[in-house]
């Protein structure tokens, strides 16, 4: 059975950093995205970073530069390593994964919900 568990987040301070891990079970597809996106009560969902099995990363301009995602080699888990956080960075963060049937951030904002994990809140403050 396909399915996402999250790992990490919590609080951190301005200029802080924070992981993020996602173990990912089933999902076998050939040509798969798998990434993180991020929602705040009241708005739509943010695509963050994504990464296919070729190993080819996308990123939201808003993190470019600060975030980085990785996937082990048997692509069973990615990590979002997030540095220089602010605290537009507050949200709760979503495992997501599916076929690219668009492109992977794309894949990341349209997904279903079965496709996410449980979702883990980040929260930035001083």
């Amino acid at each position: 059975q396909d399915r996402l568990v999250e790992s990490g987040g919590g609080a951190a301070e301005p200029g802080g950093s924070l992981t993020l891990s996602c173990e990912i079970f089933g999902y076998i597809y050939k040509n798969r995205c798998v990434g993180w996106f991020r929602q705040v009560p009241g708005k739509e969902r943010e695509g963050v970073a994504a990464i296919d099995r070729q190993g080819k990363v996308t990123y939201a301009d808003s993190v470019r530069g600060r975030f980085t995602i990785s996937q082990n080699n048997a692509q069973t888990m990615i990590s979002l390593q997030m540095n220089s956080l602010n605290v537009e960075d507050t949200a709760m963060y979503y495992c997501a994964a599916d076929s690219n049937y668009v492109p992977c951030m794309v894949v990341m904002t349209t997904t279903p919900r079965r496709n996410w994990g449980q979702g883990t809140q980040v929260t930035v403050r001083s």
